[in-house]
C-alpha cells in the first residue's frame, strides 16, 4: 500500500493538484467550504502564495504572526474565523492559531497580534496546539511543510468562550459558512 505521503509526491510529480478532501487529510471540513473554490482573496505584505514564510515568523525567529489582509467578504458575514494549520506534521494536522469572531468590517491583521484571550482588533482566540492562546509559528520536526491560513466569513457569531479548539470552532461554523479564503506558505528549519 502506498502512503499519503507518497501518493501526493506521486501527485505532485505529475503536475496534479488535490484537494484536502481528495488528499485524505485532515484540514476542516466545514460544510460548503472543502469543495470550493474560495471567494475571498487572502494575502499577507510579507510574503506571496506557495513562498517560503520568512523566519521572523517561525520559532526560529521572533515568532510573530504575520500580517494578513482580504477583500471584503460576501454580503450577510456577521463574522470572521481564521485557522492556521500544518497537514503535515507527524501526529496530524497541528494548529498553529485559532482565531474567532473578528469584526466583518475587518480587512487586515497586523503584524505581531497581541495573544491572548481577545486581541485590540475585536476578536477571540482560541487554543492552538502548542496548548497556548494566540499565534504559534512553524517549528516542523524536519522537512518540508505546508501552512494553511484560512480565513472564513460567517453568517453569525460564534457562540464559544475564549481558548476552545479548532474541533469546537470548526463544529460551530458548520451550515454558517458564507465563503472563504486560503494562503498556503512552506517553512524548513535549517541546521
Amino acid at each position: 500500500m502506498i502512503s499519503r505521503r507518497r501518493t501526493l509526491k506521486l501527485f505532485a510529480l505529475a503536475g496534479l493538484t488535490l484537494t484536502a478532501c481528495e488528499a485524505g487529510d485532515d484540514r476542516d471540513r466545514v460544510e460548503g467550504v472543502h469543495a470550493e473554490t474560495p471567494t475571498m482573496n487572502l494575502t499577507s505584505s510579507a510574503f506571496a502564495a506557495n513562498d517560503t514564510i520568512p523566519r521572523k515568523y517561525t520559532c526560529d525567529g521572533a515568532n510573530l504572526s504575520p500580517p494578513l489582509s482580504w477583500n471584503l467578504p460576501p454580503e450577510g458575514t456577521e463574522s470572521l474565523a481564521l485557522i492556521v494549520d500544518d497537514p503535515d506534521a507527524p501526529v496530524g494536522t497541528f494548529v498553529h492559531w485559532v482565531l474567532y469572531n473578528l469584526s466583518p468590517n475587518l480587512r487586515e491583521l497586523p503584524e505581531g497580534v497581541a495573544k491572548g484571550k481577545s486581541i485590540p482588533e475585536g476578536g477571540t482566540h482560541g487554543k492552538n496546539d502548542f496548548k497556548k492562546l494566540g499565534y504559534g509559528g512553524p517549528c516542523p520536526p524536519g522537512g518540508t511543510h505546508r501552512y494553511f491560513f484560512k480565513l472564513y466569513a460567517l453568517d453569525s457569531v460564534l457562540d464559544l468562550e475564549p481558548g476552545v479548539t479548532k474541533a469546537k470552532v470548526v463544529s460551530a461554523m458548520e451550515g454558517h459558512v458564507l465563503g472563504y479564503g486560503e494562503l498556503m506558505v512552506t517553512y524548513q528549519r535549517q541546521g
